[in-house]
């Protein structure tokens, strides 16, 4: 200090600014009891901020999940990222973790009039099971974003369409169509069949798309749930440099599509499309998930990635070595 009055000031600052962060106490509070004005005390403290004298440390339990987020944010350029915490190291337990997370971001980003596009999967599936909606919602519509796949509850996009706006008091749109043609041929026929279309170009139009981050690891394989694979394909796609697949589109470790032969027989909405959504909310959890998930980080096709914990950090260690 260079003179008494910047030492009195100093004083000042102190006392005001203890009142309010130590003690709690509010502006009004503080300017009666130094008798200064309201203003004064609301000067003082901005000032104290813009000096750099005011340091503010969160030691909430989570907040090493938030500092993950921001980490993986760093390093993958992706929007927004949501880690939920792990209770369990059960893989299922883990999916169902990252769906709570899911279903409650979801609910915050919702608005009335939103159209939701939705892919089918254990994450989707773990995600409606979770929803629960704390207000009323106007003119919500859920549509399938691919054809189905019948057989599992958690494969039949048609089934987690309607779950998801029964529950959100919306509509639900079905699209009668295999997820897979047999032949590139076939699915362009499909595409052009007027319900089909009709169901793909709002799923385009939608607010938000939500979909897992499928495997293709065969002790927890999304991909080959939703595709009936010979053991000769089956090992053909183990063996390609393929890692995981976003609306069945299979992608390699670095985000980009690979094996068109299977690619090319989807019936849903492409990567591409998938990346003009606004916002594109990709749900994955457990050890087997942490290659497609960083892959599909690479690809910058998803606005959000929620998942859970450890299976965070797996996928932070693979992107920050990579980054070195």
């Amino acid at each position: 200090m260079n003179s008494m009055t910047d030492f009195d000031n100093a004083r000042l600052f102190t006392k005001v600014i203890s009142l309010h962060y130590i003690e709690e106490r509010s502006q009004s509070d503080i300017a009666k009891t130094l008798g200064l004005s309201t203003a004064k005390v609301n000067r003082i403290i901005r000032q104290a901020r813009e000096q750099g004298w005011i340091e503010i440390s969160i030691n909430t339990p989570f907040k090493h999940l938030f500092d993950i987020e921001q980490r993986i944010k760093a390093v993958s350029n992706i929007s927004d990222v949501v880690i939920a915490p792990d209770f369990s190291t059960d893989a299922n337990m883990m999916v169902k973790s990252a769906g709570a997370a899911a279903a409650s971001y979801l609910l915050e980003n919702l608005k009335d009039n939103c159209t939701i596009c939705v892919s089918g999967g254990k994450a989707v599936s773990a995600i409606v099971d979770e929803i629960r909606p704390r207000q009323e919602y106007k003119n919500i519509t859920v549509v399938p974003a691919t054809g189905g796949v019948q057989g599992k509850h958690y494969t039949d996009v048609n089934h987690l369409a309607s779950q998801l706006a029964e529950k959100l008091g919306g509509s639900a749109r079905q699209l009668h169509a295999p997820l897979f043609a047999d032949s590139a041929s076939e699915r362009n026929m499909l595409l052009k069949v007027r319900q089909t279309k009709e169901i793909l170009d709002q799923a385009r139009k939608a607010d938000i798309a939500l979909l897992g981050i499928g495997s293709i690891l065969p002790d927890d394989s999304s991909y080959f749930d939703l595709y009936p694979a010979s053991a000769n394909e089956r090992s053909k796609i183990e063996k390609a440099d393929a890692v995981g697949d976003l609306f069945a589109h299979l992608y390699d470790s670095q985000g980009f599509p690979c094996l068109p032969e299977y690619n090319d027989k989807l019936v849903g909405l492409t990567l591409d499309e998938l990346q003009d959504v606004s916002l594109s909310i990709g749900v994955s959890a457990g050890p087997d998930k942490i290659a497609p998930i960083s892959g599909a980080l690479r690809s910058g096709r998803l606005k959000t990635l929620i998942t859970d914990e450890s299976t965070s950090l797996g996928v932070l260690e693979v992107l920050e070595k990579n980054n070195k």
